[in-house]
């Protein structure tokens, strides 16, 4: 199959939910479109960001199909359908493919753990089985699944086993694996960076492409530092990554839970997410007190919510 390679932002989208945890489906009618409006080409949903974990496998659909249903033209919708249980993944990935998702992506099995690069690579083939129509994405997250293979050595004992393989959404800071992914089989595969607070060291180990939490309200902050990389501008490009890492850092330095901290943010940029699912803590209004006063202080916002760079 072609591999179209992602070039630009892709935002892992919040899921909304109401005071009482219920899904909050209507919210997600317009947050493509306001993605897209911030320059943001994509969204990879139900994702770590996404809480996917905490939903329901009806909720996992029901989100997905919002999504597809509301994306504008061009605007790639990635499903995660990672889990524990491969029946589930292979419905959910069955399911994202009725519906015209624009890919699908898996974790590693992160309870019980395949037997190394080659079981990673019979659970993934067996997932992209039950969407044989559908891109898929290895979602190498090792923080969270303590699965510490080398990304790039799972595609290239995938590349001939998978044929709907199309690269990786890489989550991590090992340099050289990113590198070596970027190179594998000539560069053949879609790797998009998975770590917004070194999204400037993605793009110099040869990424393009980038999905990221924060993308949902600071996209316009990241496509200066992008600009300003692609005309050589080093110091603009290393100085807005440092503004963008200072905004990462004032949140998780309030004591908040990263997520419900995030979400806060997004609602101040006008589009209210609700709170953060079990057993995710919500912010208590002193701690958020705390972060508006720490972004507030950094002078973060105003760039969050400026225009996209021509």
């Amino acid at each position: 199959m072609t591999i179209p390679k992602t070039a630009g932002l892709v935002a892992a989208p919040f899921t909304p939910f109401r005071a009482n945890g219920e899904l909050d489906l209507a919210r997600i009618d317009a947050y493509p479109e306001f993605l897209a409006s911030q320059g943001v080409i994509g969204g990879f949903v139900c994702g770590t960001t996404g809480e996917g974990p905490s939903l329901t496998l009806d909720e996992r659909r029901k989100v997905a199909e919002r999504w597809v249903a509301a994306a504008p033209r061009d605007f790639r919708v990635i499903v995660n359908v990672g889990s524990t249980c491969l029946a589930d993944c292979r419905s959910l990935a069955d399911h994202a493919e009725s519906i015209g998702a624009g890919g699908i992506a898996c974790l590693a099995p992160y309870f019980f753990h395949a037997q190394g690069v080659p079981g990673l690579v019979n659970w993934c083939h067996q997932v992209a089985a039950a969407a044989p129509t559908t891109p898929f994405f290895y979602y190498h997250f090792p923080a969270i699944t303590h699965f510490t293979i080398r990304a790039s050595d799972f595609l290239e004992a995938a590349a001939d086993r998978i044929p709907t393989l199309a690269g990786v959404k890489f989550t991590n800071e090992a340099f050289d694996d990113l590198s070596a992914c970027l190179a594998c089989r000539d560069g053949r595969f879609d790797v998009m960076f998975g770590r917004d607070e070194k999204l400037l060291a993605g793009l110099e180990a040869g990424a393009v492409g980038a999905v990221g939490s924060t993308y949902n309200f600071a996209a316009p902050l990241y496509q200066r530092l992008i600009a300003a990389w692609r005309r050589g501008d080093l110091q603009t490009a290393r100085a807005t990554q440092t503004t963008a890492t200072r905004l990462i850092e004032a949140v998780v330095a309030s004591g908040v839970c990263p997520l419900g901290g995030f979400k806060w943010v997004m609602g101040r940029m006008g589009f209210d997410c609700g709170p953060v699912r079990p057993p995710l803590w919500q912010p208590t209004p002193g701690q958020l007190d705390l972060v508006e006063a720490a972004v507030a202080e950094a002078g973060l916002m105003p760039h969050a919510m400026g225009p996209v760079p021509a």
